[in-house]
C-alpha cells in the first residue's frame, strides 16, 4: 500500500501568526502555493465560556476567513481545509453512515463553527479563485493520542474490568498516518478542489472491538462486562457526564466511497497496525 511520502521542505519553518481576526499572514504565505490549515480552537468538553459560539466563532470562522482572504490576496492557488465530522451531526443511525453530500447537522457551537468555516471558505473561493478542498475527519488516533482514547489505554493496561461488553454498535476512526496521506492527496490531486472528503480508515469498529483490539495491542486482555448499554447511559447521565455515554454507545459511521472515488485514494494504514504504533507510543510514555 501507498505510504505517505516524506515532506520536503524548500524553506524553513515560518512563524505564524494568531489565528484570530487582524492577524498579518503576510510574511508567512509569500511564495507559498497550498495552504493547509489545520489550526483551530478544538473541542472543548467543558466550556465555561459566557457565550461559546462566539469564542469558535471567532477563531474558527473569523480567524480562518481572515487568512483564507490573505492567502488568496497573496497568490496561494489552493487551501485544504481540516474540518470535522461534526460537521454532520453527533451519531448515525445503523445502515445510514454520513455522507458528503448529507444535509450538514452540527449538534454543538464547536460543529456549528466548523460549519460556518466550511461556508465562508467555499464563498471566498468562488469569490477568488482560490481552490479550497475541506475535510471531515471522525476521532483521530495515533502516537500521543489525549482524551478519552488515551484514557481507554490506562484502563486497559491497568487490567480494570470495564462494562462496555454489552454496547452494539459501529463507529469510524481515522490513523493520523491516514489523515496525513489523505491531505497531502488533496494538496496536488487535480479532482479535490471544490470538494468535502469525508475520511476514515475504512474498517468500522464496536466500542468492544476496539477496546479488544486496543487491549491485544498492548499486550493486556481486554476485560469487558456485558452491561447493557441503557444502563450505561442512565449512570452517566446521574454522574452528569451524558455525552461520555453518548460516544462509547452511539454508532458514528462514515461513507467514504466519493473519497476513494474522487481521488483514487485508500487507507495506507491498516487498523491493527496504527493501533500498534499508538499503543507503542502510550507504553513509552
Amino acid at each position: 500500500m501507498r505510504r505517505a511520502p516524506e515532506p520536503s521542505w524548500p524553506t524553513p519553518v515560518r512563524q505564524a501568526a494568531a489565528l484570530e481576526p487582524g492577524a498579518d499572514w503576510k510574511a508567512a504565505l509569500q511564495d507559498i502555493d497550498v495552504v493547509v490549515h489545520a489550526a483551530a480552537r478544538v473541542h472543548v468538553m467543558s466550556d465555561k465560556s459566557a457565550d461559546p459560539l462566539a469564542e469558535f466563532r471567532k477563531v474558527n470562522v473569523e480567524g480562518t476567513a481572515h487568512l483564507a482572504r490573505q492567502a488568496a490576496a497573496g497568490g496561494v492557488r489552493r487551501f485544504v481545509f481540516l474540518s470535522s465530522v461534526k460537521v454532520n451531526g453527533e451519531m448515525t443511525m445503523p445502515g445510514r453512515p454520513f455522507s458528503a453530500a448529507d444535509v450538514p447537522a452540527p449538534q454543538d457551537p464547536y460543529g456549528v463553527s466548523k460549519l460556518e468555516a466550511e461556508q465562508v471558505l467555499m464563498q471566498i473561493g468562488k469569490e477568488t479563485g482560490m481552490e479550497i478542498v475541506v475535510v471531515r475527519p471522525p476521532l483521530v488516533y495515533g502516537p500521543g493520542v489525549k482524551a478519552n482514547f488515551r484514557n481507554m489505554m490506562h484502563w486497559l493496561r491497568k487490567g480494570l474490568p470495564l462494562p462496555l461488553g454489552g454496547i452494539d454498535n459501529w463507529r469510524s476512526f481515522v490513523a493520523l498516518d491516514n489523515l496525513v496521506d489523505l491531505i497531502i492527496t488533496c494538496i496536488d490531486h487535480p479532482a479535490a478542489a471544490g470538494h468535502v472528503f469525508l475520511v476514515s480508515d475504512d474498517e468500522d469498529l464496536s466500542t468492544p472491538e476496539l477496546l479488544r483490539r486496543i487491549g491485544a495491542a498492548l499486550g493486556r486482555p481486554a476485560r469487558l462486562l456485558p452491561v447493557p448499554a441503557s444502563l450505561l447511559i442512565v449512570g452517566a447521565a446521574l454522574l452528569g457526564k451524558p455525552g461520555i455515554a453518548q460516544r462509547l454507545c452511539s454508532s458514528l459511521q462514515l461513507d467514504i466511497s466519493d473519497t476513494k472515488e474522487i481521488l483514487g485514494w485508500r487507507p495506507p494504514v491498516t487498523v491493527n497496525i496504527a493501533l500498534q504504533e499508538t499503543a507503542i507510543s502510550f507504553l513509552n510514555t
